[in-house]
């Protein structure tokens, strides 16, 4: 959800438009109370949805490339929710993480289920693209070891890792995670063409929930709720005055 993925972005607009296969979103504004599970992100207020929610995915903090020993915090204060399952996002810049980060992490984990939170685990947010997938789950494979037992780990992913992963890192990847979620959108609008990579979702050999945002477009391919490793949604909610507006 950062810099590397608008990169990425860039790179699969131009290969649609020379391809040939751009198309505009003909799909439905993605409705957030017909969903159950969300990311709420830093400066994005609280709705009436999360109400219902049964799983919510909240940024605690980033790891910046300019400063490897702190993670920063995000949220003013530790959130407390008792109906419904919890995973802390954190988002990282780069994989070089200090010891003092990840006490600072794990210490953080232990304060949100202080709280009373029913919480599942951590997610990390990453934009790791294809060609790094082999050290990324060296990474992974490391931080699962660190991380208590008691919690599982979530990770985000790019949709390109499907057609283009190498099989053996991808199994590497499965071997250490819980679930990954795959955005199809890059701001606050849906990735065009993003049925032609999701059909690819197939060969995944992990469990994946697809990451869509409010507002955006879209529309289920109908193999979707056939994979036995699709497990849901998680929908990405904005500040209803903002929608349409353009987002780093």
């Amino acid at each position: 959800m950062g810099r590397h993925h608008n990169l990425w972005l860039a790179c699969f607009l131009l290969l649609t438009t020379t391809s040939g296969c751009e198309r505009r979103d003909t799909g439905n504004p993605v409705n957030a109370s017909k969903y159950d599970s969300f990311w709420l992100w830093a400066g994005v207020r609280p709705q009436p949805v999360l109400d219902q929610a049964k799983t919510v995915y909240i940024l605690e903090g980033e790891v910046r490339a300019s400063d490897l020993e702190s993670l920063v915090l995000l949220r003013p204060e530790t959130p407390e929710i008792n109906h419904a399952d919890i995973w802390m996002v954190v988002r990282v810049e780069t994989l070089d993480l200090s010891p003092d980060v990840y006490r600072q992490i794990f210490a953080r984990l232990e304060r949100w289920s202080g709280k009373g939170n029913r919480l599942v685990g951590i997610q990390i947010d990453f934009d790791a693209n294809t060609r790094s997938l082999g050290r990324y789950a060296i990474f992974l494979r490391d931080f699962r070891r660190r991380l208590p037992e008691k919690y599982g780990l979530s990770i985000t992913g790019l949709l390109d890792w499907s057609a283009n992963g190498d099989p053996a890192e991808l199994a590497a990847l499965s071997d250490v995670i819980d679930e990954a979620v795959f955005q199809v959108y890059q701001g606050r609008k849906t990735i065009g063409g993003y049925d032609r990579w999701l059909t690819k979702l197939d060969a995944l050999p992990m469990a994946f929930r697809i990451g869509l945002v409010q507002g955006g477009e879209w529309t289920e391919p109908q193999s979707l709720p056939k994979n036995p490793h699709f497990k849901g949604y998680v929908v990405f909610l904005l500040n209803p005055a903002v929608q349409n507006d353009p987002v780093d």
